[in-house]
């Protein structure tokens, strides 16, 4: 057996990224393609050694993005033929895409690194996206996802992860698909209820009670034109009362069961909003209440972030101003969420500078160009 030459490997790695890159490959997908590459080469090579290394990896590489591509478009498929709303009713039976989520959540791997695997490699999202829901950047990420198919290379996928690691992994693909780019709520929905109907587990009931009320207010989120509509704002009989009273059943039978849980918590936020027939009708102090469950629970910067607007709205804005003073103002949406209160407290010059340095900063389009015509909009306030 000839020992892989490690020095070797590292050398023509660059060369073969940019190969792959002038085949069409962008830079993600192409590195994925390539650690894949390596993984092989360390398993086949010390028996077969390649008379050419470089061709090999290569061949090898674009075969494996290859197969990434058809995957992708196998997953967006099916994703045509689930309706955009998830309606309510009984889950169907359990099917291999839930499965895989599990063995992916493998016990060798910590569960961070379970769920960024699970993301990349059967949820379907980019690095950068997964990298922005876990708020570190791009390159740190890729490390991470690339550390986790190494440490399962050698492993039989046979020992399913734990039921917290894949509700994680449900929880990023629903957000993603609910605010982002690619739409894999409803995906996100129907693996939830499978799971739901599975296993008796009250974090994955107060998950799925939390995704039906969000995905209730989904069709007053938006204008015809695209543009982002703000909770207070929305016309609330377009929420889908339907998916709000079994969402709300669904929290009511969580919580009974008094084992509080972070999904539950944030389901009981999300219920409160629903509740309300205005927006000046919302109990933000009830709301206060169960941010400040979430945070014991969770400690979540996010959480803490969401916490200071609820604050704000509860007690006035300077006491959310003072709640937000403590994060980290490299937070996402934090300056967003700052110009909302200055301009709360009768501060529009702060407001409208804030609202234009958050639209430099944000995700996505909708969100930039709704925090772009916010900042417009104090401007033109100030001129006339």
């Amino acid at each position: 057996m000839t020992p892989v030459d490690e020095a070797l490997l590292r050398a023509i790695v660059p060369t073969v990224i940019r190969v792959l890159g002038r085949r069409g490959a962008d830079f993600a997908a192409a590195e994925d393609a390539v650690q894949e590459a390596l993984v092989e080469a360390v398993r086949v090579w010390p028996d077969d050694p390649p008379r050419d290394p470089r061709a090999w990896l290569v061949a090898v590489a674009w075969r494996r993005f290859l197969d990434a591509v058809r995957a992708d478009t196998s997953r967006r498929r099916r994703e045509e033929l689930v309706d955009d709303e998830p309606a309510p009713g009984p889950a169907e039976t359990r099917d291999d895409t839930l499965q895989l989520y599990f063995l992916c959540a493998h016990p060798s791997l910590t569960p961070a690194s379970a769920v960024a695997l699970t993301l990349r490699a059967v949820g379907g999202l980019t690095t950068r996206q997964i990298a922005q829901a876990y708020l570190v950047p791009e390159a740190t990420m890729a490390q991470r996802i690339s550390r986790s198919k190494r440490t399962v290379s050698g492993v039989r996928l046979d020992r399913p992860g734990d039921v917290a690691t894949v509700l994680r992994v449900l929880y990023l693909v629903f957000n993603e698909g609910y605010s982002g780019d690619v739409d894999l709520a409803a995906e996100a929905i129907r693996l939830t209820r499978q799971l739901a109907a599975a296993i008796d587990h009250e974090e994955v009931t107060g998950l799925l009670a939390l995704m039906l009320l969000h995905s209730a207010r989904r069709p007053a989120r938006t204008r015809p034109d695209g543009s982002l509509v703000p909770l207070a704002e929305q016309d609330r009989g377009l929420w889908d009362t339907r998916l709000i009273a079994e969402g709300v059943d669904l929290l009511q039978a969580a919580l009974g069961r008094d084992r509080l849980g972070e999904f539950q918590a944030q389901a009981a936020i999300a219920a409160l909003h629903a509740d309300a027939r205005t927006a000046a009708e919302t109990d933000w102090v009830q709301i206060v209440e169960w941010y400040d469950e979430l945070v014991r629970l969770t400690g979540s910067p996010v959480a803490r972030l969401n916490r200071a607007v609820a604050v704000g709205e509860a007690d006035g804005p300077r006491a959310g101003l003072a709640a937000l003073a403590g994060l980290d103002p490299a937070l996402p949406r934090h300056t967003a969420v700052a110009a909302y209160l200055h301009e709360r407290d009768g501060d529009p010059v702060t407001a409208a500078r804030l609202y234009a340095e958050a639209a430099r900063a944000a995700p996505n389009l909708a969100e930039r160009d709704h925090l772009t015509r916010q900042a417009a909009r104090l401007n033109a306030g100030r001129r006339g």
